[in-house]
């Protein structure tokens, strides 16, 4: 019989190990994204999304997958120039590269280099009702701006092409292709990340197997507010604004950073406050400062009591300035690499269909196309 000190410790052990067992380790996560290659990133672009993707892909575990895509089929729902478009492609992933994506950590590649895509978008195509696509409000959204219409209500549905109006569902197969867990998009993508769960939930559902194939994917929100026009606050920064002055580009230099935020619109109020809905403008520069600064907008405003929007606009030209230095002169360097970009997206493509291939082996399985 073990004495009374040995047999505690015997138990606590066991306990100790019990309790091992039960919690294991979580599971590994795919985090998935993607970004369209329609111009130079914007300071949105950057602060939001791309930023949040580098900020993931350096608190990854190790059994996590990262996967970033060029979504060049989703620039095609929009009229392109074929030259600038393939410009555009190759500008995007020296960008990736640039901000400090990892090409070796993650998966880089261009969507149009893995066929499964398409594939995979058909089969949920069948599988998704008109009704769903009608209630999406993001193609009213694009079909407006891109016919700079004031509002989705002066949109004229004849010229609304299939691919516009299907696209959620291409967007959908994107993401369950990799099978993945966790998407960082905006809040303008999450009607299209509910799709996507919904069409994960009716495949799972129509062909049930001894487990679900698809995971429900969650949605992962960017830390920082999203960044908004410079000129008109009521909207996003966006690349297809006709007014130039409206975003800042990642290619931008230091003088044309400091001309474009110091005419940004803010108000008559000498008072630095922040309010976004009743000073978009004013809680705009805030919020990019710090974004930039790590800072909460609100402290940034109590630090220009008294001082005005010539101070703050002189600071947030130079927060801007130090933080998109150091990824400018990379994405400068890198645009002249071109053999390297394209052994980088050679090789993402090979990893994407491979990581693919392994979701569409099981898909055609189960729908009997094998």
């Amino acid at each position: 019989m073990l004495p009374p000190s040995r047999a505690l410790r015997l138990t606590t052990t066991l306990k100790t190990l019990h309790l091992r067992s039960t919690h294991s380790a979580p599971s590994p996560r795919v985090i998935l994204s993607g970004i369209q290659p329609t111009g130079i990133p914007h300071l949105g672009n950057f602060l939001g999304a791309l930023s949040n993707w580098v900020r993931l892909q350096d608190t990854a575990g190790a059994g996590d997958a990262l996967v970033f895509s060029i979504v060049g089929w989703h620039a095609l729902t929009l009229p392109q120039e074929p030259r600038a478009l393939a410009a555009a492609r190759t500008d995007m992933l020296a960008a990736l590269l640039a901000i400090g994506l990892d090409h070796e950590r993650c998966t880089i590649f261009h969507q149009d280099h893995n066929p499964a895509h398409t594939e995979l978008a058909w089969i949920l195509s069948c599988l998704t009702p008109v009704g769903k696509l009608r209630r999406m409000t993001t193609w009213k959204a694009r079909l407006a701006a891109s016919r700079n219409a004031n509002s989705e209500a002066e949109v004229d549905e004849s010229l609304l092409n299939t691919g516009l109006f299907t696209y959620p569902v291409l967007q959908a197969a994107d993401i369950l292709l990799y099978q993945a867990t966790h998407v960082p998009v905006g809040e303008d993508q999450t009607q299209h990340l509910e799709l996507a769960r919904d069409l994960a939930d009716t495949f799972n559902r129509a062909f049930p197997s001894t487990h679900p194939l698809f995971p429900l994917p969650a949605q992962v929100n960017a830390p920082s507010r999203r960044v908004l026009s410079l000129k008109d606050p009521s909207s996003k920064m966006s690349k297809s604004a006709p007014d130039t002055s409206s975003r800042i580009l990642l290619t931008d230099t230091s003088a044309q950073i400091t001309a474009k935020i110091r005419s940004a619109v803010t108000d008559s109020n000498p008072e630095i406050t922040y309010d976004p809905a009743a000073r978009p403008g004013t809680a705009n520069l805030l919020a990019i400062h710090g974004a930039c600064t790590g800072t909460a907008p609100g402290e940034v405003a109590g630090r220009y009591s008294g001082r005005g929007h010539g101070a703050l606009k002189a600071d947030v030209a130079q927060a801007v300035e130090e933080v998109l230095r150091g990824p400018r002169a990379e994405f400068e360097r890198l645009r002249g690499e071109r053999a390297f970009l394209e052994e980088v997206a050679r090789e993402g493509a090979r990893k994407a269909r491979e990581r693919g291939e392994v979701t569409m082996r099981e898909v055609r399985a189960r729908i009997g196309l094998a």
